[in-house]
């Protein structure tokens, strides 16, 4: 249903928030098996920092331009319709194009109480919306007996969309090796969105996100634990012009 380019290696979707819609109710009405990653400009550093996380992205249904750099290199590249797919507000599109589709939600991540509360505040948010389980795990990587127990819960809740919220890349990585375990149609990885959406941590002001200054508000915010990933920035900026450059050789 879209399309996809490779940037510095990963094949990322050239989309908007509307075609990411329209492909999550498709796979939902086929009950066809996906995970979608939400991917800014550090998860592409991931991919060129550890190769074996490549295909873990390139194995996604989708793998959304989360991040103003993505967007701007998509355009530059011809797909002049792209628009930002941010993880929160993908969540918060899906559940509202999914009310009168009747669609059911699973929220699972986050810090204890936190899956919990915020199934709480989209429901409070979206009259109607259909909650049918949440999890927070247990920190740490759980043995092969609990995620099959976790996977079972999963299951049995029939859900049509699993929102995954934790760090990447280990949110993905979990996707990937869980996918064929699990029943629900589509997983989707939105990270810190069960912070942000909660008011556990502040998100940027939209004229920062759609600007492509989110990463500075989100650094100013947490320092000690972002420096290590936004420092890699400037090789990004390099390997994507230089990609671009050669393309249009």
């Amino acid at each position: 249903m879209h399309s996809r380019t490779s940037i510095i290696g990963v094949q990322v979707s050239a989309i908007n928030m509307n075609l990411a819609l329209a492909q999550l109710q498709s796979w939902i009405e086929a009950r066809q098996a996906n995970y979608v990653c939400v991917a800014p400009a550090h998860s592409l550093m991931e991919c060129v920092q550890n190769p074996d996380l490549t295909p873990v992205f390139n194995g996604a249904g989708m793998v959304t331009p989360d991040g103003m750099a993505i967007v701007w290199l998509l355009k530059a590249k011809g797909h002049k319709h792209v628009g930002r797919v941010y993880g929160p507000d993908l969540l918060l599109s899906a559940c509202r194009h999914g009310l009168a589709l009747g669609w059911r939600h699973y929220f699972y991540g986050g810090a204890p109480g936190v899956a919990a509360d915020l199934a709480a505040n989209l429901q409070e948010r979206f009259p109607g919306l259909q909650v049918v389980g949440v999890c927070s795990p247990p920190f740490g990587r759980p043995s092969h007996e609990e995620q099959r127990a976790l996977n079972e819960k999963i299951n049995a809740s029939e859900a049509d969309i699993v929102w995954v919220g934790m760090s990447s890349p280990w949110q993905e990585s979990w996707m990937h090796a869980e996918r064929a375990s699990l029943q629900p149609p589509v997983l989707v990885g939105v990270g810190a969105a069960f912070d942000f959406l909660t008011g556990r941590k502040p998100q940027a002001p939209r004229w920062m996100q759609v600007s492509g200054l989110e990463w500075l508000f989100r650094l100013a915010s947490e320092p000690k634990r972002l420096w290590p990933r936004y420092k890699h920035y400037p090789r990004f900026v390099y390997l994507a012009l230089r990609e671009l450059l050669l393309l249009k050789k």
